[in-house]
């Protein structure tokens, strides 16, 4: 079971030795970088390159640890009873489970993706150290103990939004995705338009880390947001001279919506890069 990337994902090798090196671990995987350098999208890649199945826990500010474990509906199982339905008298019926809870009782060894962890409050990944540690969790309400029948290959990804405890990475495979250079960007391009001229290709990306290296950007554009920008150029059937163009009253390339998602990081661009850039040539 290793991970070599797959056609649609452009994978670095030292991330297949990171993914490869959690899986034979058997540790999670925790994978931070910037949003838009495709964290998410690597664990369904990984399901589909060793053929497991994926589980996606996307979590959010009001998500608990115990809904990846299981919920207890104690308030559903007391209007059955107050309406004398049979159910009530096996508490199962009562019990949904978690994510966690279905990658542990799963046939094959799946793949759990644990999304945006840092979005939940601070204590989140503390209560999921033993779970995911021993792999195994208790149910009080039934009494029964829940063992994970294959270790699955645990993803989790982080936008570096507040610090994650000591004791949970410690627990965790570290790998941090830098953002794409623009070899590894052109490929990843390649990708997704196939045959696409390269002359676009080499304009449009001139231009886009031309954006990036701004000095006081407030939103850098990521690599999804230049997928969106080529795809727009070609609809539009924006060629690369446009790209090029030199004129100061066109400072902002053509379709920079699709790039630039703030109306300070436009006036910013205005105002200082571009000019401070032709200026000095």
């Amino acid at each position: 079971m290793r991970f070599e990337g797959t056609q649609a994902y452009v994978a670095t090798d030292d991330l297949k030795i990171a993914v490869n090196a959690a899986i034979t671990l058997e540790r999670p995987l925790l994978v931070k970088g910037e949003p838009g350098t495709g964290k998410t999208v690597l664990a369904m890649e990984i399901a589909k390159s060793i053929g497991a199945p994926l589980l996606e826990w996307h979590v959010k500010s009001t998500t608990k640890a115990q809904q990846g474990l299981y919920e207890y509906d104690a308030v559903s199982r007391l209007r059955d009873s107050q309406l004398g339905d049979e159910r009530v008298k096996d508490i199962r019926n009562y019990i949904k489970r978690g994510k966690l809870w279905d990658a542990f009782a799963a046939d094959e060894r799946p793949v759990l993706l644990i999304d945006e962890i840092d979005k939940a409050d601070i204590e989140f990944p503390n209560d999921l150290l033993l779970e995911l540690d021993r792999m195994e969790f208790f149910v009080y309400e039934t009494g029964e103990t829940v063992k994970a029948r294959r270790r699955p290959v645990v993803i989790i990804t982080s936008n570096n939004e507040k610090e994650l405890p000591d004791a949970f990475l410690r627990r965790c495979f570290f790998h941090y995705i830098r953002f794409p250079d623009p070899d590894t960007m052109n490929a990843i391009v390649e990708v997704h338009f196939p045959g696409i001229k390269q002359r676009l290709v080499s304009e449009a990306l001139r231009l886009f880390y031309e954006i990036r290296d701004v000095p006081g950007i407030k939103k850098k554009p990521s690599t999804s947001e230049l997928l969106d920008w080529l795809k727009l150029l070609m609809a539009e059937d924006i060629g690369p001279e446009t790209l090029r163009e030199r004129d100061p009253k066109k400072l902002i390339p053509p379709l920079h919506g699709a790039l630039l998602k703030n109306e300070q990081d436009v006036h910013l661009f205005e105002r200082l890069a571009f000019m401070a850039r032709r200026e000095g040539r």
